[in-house]
């Protein structure tokens, strides 16, 4: 498959209480992208610490190139605590300025951007002046824009979160920021009456919300999808909901139903529940194998 995605935004290590992990949404997708095999690559910006020598290191291990990276010689790279004491929600405090507050844009930014099938974005990293700046530049010339939510207290705001929801094609986010942004509206808890609002409010193709170990529901010009959630044995929930956006994306580039699309994301992001860290090695088949196939016969 010959499609290009660029992943915009954070890069940063998961400190948890015995290790660290790399992570940050952005970087966590364009990596489970790569596992299947499309040529996604990352906008971001790291220090010239040790830890950002050992992000690049990870990154381009898991094949993504290291071009549009920058690397930093002021701050420091980035870093969260993560709190993982309820497996299905971990919580995290994000260390504030960081590298990534300070991605400059480039000419071979804007290049790459326009070159690309997907653009995929999130709140966290516009929480800075400068690379808010540099988001916005990208977004203007990006074909078409995936606004993953991922809504992290205390690093965003309403007016921030709906200018990035007014620049979107595709947004993805879960239940609780579903309720959140309902509230801002006076939308009762009604699901589909809260995404139809929402969809309509900023014209979006697509709009999907996760529910955790109960699935997805997605909806789009077709009416309303949804997905029963697949039962795994959780070793931890980071990166389920990144893995989730990835197979999403995979599968609607190969053109499939908004069904098709939505169960195999569900399965993508089921599968790397059952596996410790944001980005183990899987691939289509695998998720098929393991995930799919046992649905099925049951």
């Amino acid at each position: 498959m010959n499609a290009i995605i660029t992943c915009f935004g954070e890069t940063l290590w998961d400190v948890l209480p015995t290790s660290k992990q790399p992570g940050g949404a952005p970087m966590n997708v364009a990596a489970d992208l790569r596992n299947f095999g499309i040529n996604a690559q990352m906008i971001s910006r790291v220090g010239s610490d040790e830890l950002g020598t050992e992000l690049l290191d990870f990154i381009a291990h898991k094949g993504l190139p290291l071009d549009l990276i920058q690397v930093g010689q002021t701050h420091l790279t980035g870093v969260a605590k993560a709190n993982i004491s309820d497996a299905n929600e971990v919580t995290y405090k994000i260390v504030q300025p960081v590298a990534w507050d300070y991605i400059h844009l480039e000419t071979r930014m804007i290049e790459a951007v326009r070159l690309s099938d997907f653009f995929v974005y999130g709140s966290l990293a516009a929480r800075s002046q400068q690379t808010h700046e540099t988001l916005l530049a990208l977004l203007a010339v990006a074909p078409r824009k995936v606004f993953d939510v991922n809504l992290r207290a205390p690093h965003y705001n309403r007016p921030l979160v709906e200018e990035l929801l007014h620049e979107a094609h595709i947004a993805k986010l879960n239940e609780h920021e579903l309720v959140e942004l309902a509230g801002w509206y006076g939308e009762g808890s009604d699901l589909y009456a809260a995404m139809n609002q929402l969809r309509e409010r900023y014209t979006l193709d697509v709009l999907c919300v996760t529910l955790g170990e109960h699935g997805a529901v997605l909806l789009d010009e077709t009416g309303l999808h949804s997905q029963t959630g697949f039962p795994v044995e959780v070793a931890d929930t980071i990166g389920s909901g990144d893995a989730f956006l990835a197979g999403f994306l995979y599968k609607t580039l190969q053109g499939e139903s908004a069904q098709r699309i939505l169960e195999f994301a569900c399965a993508t992001g089921a599968y790397v529940a059952t596996q410790r860290g944001a980005t183990p090695a899987f691939s289509a088949e695998s998720i098929s194998h393991t995930i799919l196939l046992p649905a099925l016969l049951q």
